[in-house]
């Protein structure tokens, strides 16, 4: 496995792999790699010459310093997952490397980014956005490998490759869970023994609601899904949403819909966990 710290190494030998034919697989991540990273990369290396992989802690998506600061970083134990996978090239920079000078960019997603996620975290697509462009200028990866966890996320990304003409494909790939259907994430290394315990009710309850599309309204549903977690005492809902899949607006009914989707986010302790389920 290569191993680059600065834009100008990664770039050079990526333009003499391209030179040669390789088709370039990308997966960026902030590190922390779980087994639902893993699946990702598993699926860009069978479907490309070349697997790399970005550990990058964004700084510009973080709208909460304290988050930033707790999010988990073990670089030699990642490393020691990507070569489990056969990662032929990892780029794993310092903050100055990808913001050597004040980073001004503005995009405007329209509602994409004023829902859910984007009304929760004030500015966190934008600096997602930015520093996705930055890292596809640098690998020009053809394919770039995205986990449905982060649903908006994904959107998002979508919604830039369009508005700024990047030549890559983007593949969403399937949520992974825990044998108990809690999400993988990194952030559940942050969990108590007994938070983690508790955390697969998220999924639960997305399930019992999708088993009630037929006898309840979505204004009704997401009601009954907050009182849900109001009962367990243990977890506060920042949000439940009901909203259509392609724009993740929210939906008042569920006559002539496909294609609709319920997204949560819920503290848990400190630990602030998103999943998603779809309905239709």
């Amino acid at each position: 496995m290569k191993i680059f710290k600065s834009r100008e190494e990664t770039t050079t030998y990526i333009d003499r792999q391209k030179a040669d034919g390789y088709s370039i697989g990308f997966v960026p991540t902030m590190g922390a790699l779980h087994e639902g990273h893993l699946e990702l990369m598993r699926k860009a290396k069978k479907e490309n010459n070349l697997l790399v992989v970005s550990v990058f802690v964004n700084p510009k998506q973080f709208n909460n310093p304290e988050d930033l600061e707790k999010y988990p970083r073990n670089l030699a134990k990642d490393m020691e997952a990507l070569n489990s996978v056969g990662c032929d090239v990892l780029f794993a920079p310092e903050a100055d490397e990808m913001y050597p000078g004040p980073e001004n960019t503005n995009y405007d997603f329209g509602q994409l980014e004023n829902v859910m996620e984007g009304a929760s975290r004030k500015g966190h697509f934008n600096g997602v956005a930015i520093v996705v462009r930055k890292l596809f200028e640098i690998v020009q990866p053809d394919k770039a490998y995205f986990g449905e966890k982060d649903y908006q996320q994904l959107a998002i990304i979508k919604e830039l490759v369009k508005k700024v003409h990047l030549q890559v494909e983007i593949i969403p790939c399937p949520i992974v869970r825990e044998k108990d259907g809690l999400a993988m994430s990194s952030r559940n290394e942050r969990l108590t023994d007994e938070e983690r315990k508790m955390a697969p009710f998220i999924y639960q309850t997305l399930q019992n609601a999708k088993n009630k599309i037929s006898q309840q309204s979505p204004e009704d549903l997401k009601k009954w899904v907050k009182k849900e977690f109001e009962k367990t005492g243990l977890f506060q809902l920042d949000y439940f949403e009901i909203a259509d899949d392609m724009y993740l607006q929210p939906i008042q009914s569920w006559d002539n819909r496909t294609g609709t989707m319920g997204f949560i986010a819920v503290f848990l302790g400190k630990v602030r966990l998103i999943d998603n389920i779809r309905f239709i």
